[in-house]
């Protein structure tokens, strides 16, 4: 399909985040973006780079991960199709940052690139309509102006940010200025905004290059500088840019809102009325589920009786049951459960931090983790000992490694391995098992064209993962 008139837009997916509000099932080992929360065969972030794949608008994308998540995002566009430029933030410093390496990025291509920045964990019901809006906010862009996408509200919701829309841009049909940005309200205030024509602050934003540096420059100078020089100092790892640490930590901690929408006199915005929601929190996920005739959203294993309108979330192979209970939350992970009423379901947040300050493992880290070569999940641990459950992906090669508190047998349950130990390389099919010493040098590889899956169990007087030594890695760790 040949290029619209206009140019392409270039955008940019942001998926930094941690989404502890949609704890457990979302955790800094695998954020809500990268899971199947909305549909079970698809990531927000998958389906956020599938509406990208209109070749007559949107250039090659760009995607702003975190290092921890690089192979997982790599993974999930594969499987989409969608090839991206993969930008390594550091460390987290807050939209701003972010918004200035993109728009610095796409600038070394085309200093007059229109950008467009997404979120990776939002919903969209009606992604046709979502291109034809970016498609017409860009006239604007293009125009000069700092375009956002304001969502018509469906209900006076407290967790939004609202645009009180301004006059209609010149030469841009249904592009108008935004007369003012308003803080989450409460519910009187959402429901006084929403009579007035208030729109829904989506956080999607379209801009020429050479207009938002020079609102950067205008407004957050040390910014720009710092995210500049972090761009000029990257470094290519494997298929990854990997911006400099130490001039992205320079970066202030600011969201774009702050930093620019606010304070521009060029912010214009595009009022739409597809079915969006940001699924901050587990209500806002039973919102755009399916509903059972008792208004009950099921996933997974559950069985629900006298209960209504009602999310029940279970993750694996155990059965959650509830009965008599109306509009709560309920999931159940592998190794968590959480329990709330939808009207405090954004307070899990508050809960997740303290279990961080009591040092509960299963606040940030999944039973089951993912590597750059599969993923590992813990069967069983106790004093002196710990058994796992090993997936090496085909090809799949962990690192040159070994361990000085404990010992290591590899019992291969399916396919074939590869292993590495000390000065030999043998291999070792289904049934087959091998002892890795303590202090040996090793190392595991999946030669074969199925996934390789073994149990391995170690003993020892220390099974933490920080007892590796890694000698030589593939993936750069």
């Amino acid at each position: 399909m040949s290029e619209r008139a206009g140019g392409l837009i270039h955008p940019v997916i942001l998926c930094g985040g941690s989404g502890t509000r949609l704890w457990p099932a979302s955790r800094e080992s695998m954020p809500k973006q990268f899971t199947r929360l909305v549909t079970p065969d698809s990531s927000t972030f998958q389906d956020t780079a599938r509406r990208l794949g209109e070749a007559s608008v949107f250039a090659r994308p760009a995607v702003l991960t975190s290092s921890d998540a690089r192979f997982i995002v790599a993974e999930q566009l594969a499987e989409t199709g969608i090839e991206a430029d993969i930008i390594l933030e550091p460390e987290r410093r807050d939209s701003a940052a972010a918004v200035a390496v993109a728009t610095l990025h796409a600038a070394r291509r085309d200093p007059q690139a229109v950008v467009l920045i997404m979120a990776a964990d939002h919903v969209i019901g009606d992604a046709p309509a979502f291109v034809e809006a970016a498609w017409a906010a860009a006239a604007g862009a293009r125009a000069g102006q700092i375009m956002t996408l304001g969502i018509t509200p469906t209900t006076p919701a407290t967790g939004y940010g609202y645009i009180r829309v301004g006059g209609a841009l010149d030469g841009a049909s249904g592009n108008h200025r935004v007369e003012r940005f308003v803080e989450k309200p409460d519910r009187a205030g959402a429901e006084r905004l929403i009579a007035e024509g208030a729109l829904w602050n989506s956080g999607y934003f379209l801009f020429r290059a050479d207009v938002m540096l020079a609102e950067l420059e205008a407004y957050v100078p040390e910014i720009l500088a710092a995210t500049r020089a972090a761009l000029d100092g990257a470094v290519t790892d494997l298929d990854f840019v990997r911006l400099d640490a130490a001039a992205f930590s320079r970066a202030p901690k600011t969201s774009i809102d702050y930093a620019v929408m606010e304070r521009t006199e060029r912010a214009g915005v595009r009022p739409v009325s597809f079915p969006w929601s940001d699924v901050g929190t587990w209500d806002a996920v039973w919102e755009v589920l399916p509903h059972d005739r008792d208004g009950n959203a099921l996933r997974g294993r559950v069985e629900a009786l006298d209960t209504r309108g009602s999310l029940i979330h279970s993750e694996g192979e155990h059965l959650t049951t509830v009965v008599g209970l109306d509009d709560v939350v309920v999931v159940t992970t592998p190794d968590a459960v959480l329990v709330t009423s939808k009207a405090r379901a954004g307070q899990v947040k508050d809960l997740v931090s303290r279990l961080r300050e009591r040092a509960h493992p299963e606040a940030d880290a999944h039973r089951r983790m993912y590597r750059p070569w599969g993923w590992y999940q813990r069967i069983d641990i106790g004093e002196r000992f710990q058994v796992k459950r090993i997936m090496v992906t085909p090809g799949g090669r962990l690192s040159l490694q070994k361990h000085f508190h404990r010992a290591e047998h590899w019992v291969v349950v399916k396919g074939t391995a590869e292993v590495t130990l000390n000065d030999a390389v043998v291999l070792v099919h289904e049934n087959e098992a091998v002892y890795l010493p303590i202090g040996s040098m090793h190392r595991l590889t999946n030669p074969g064209k199925i996934p390789l899956e073994l149990i391995e169990v170690q003993v020892g007087s220390y099974t933490g993962e920080d007892d590796i030594i890694r000698v030589e890695d593939i993936y750069g760790r």
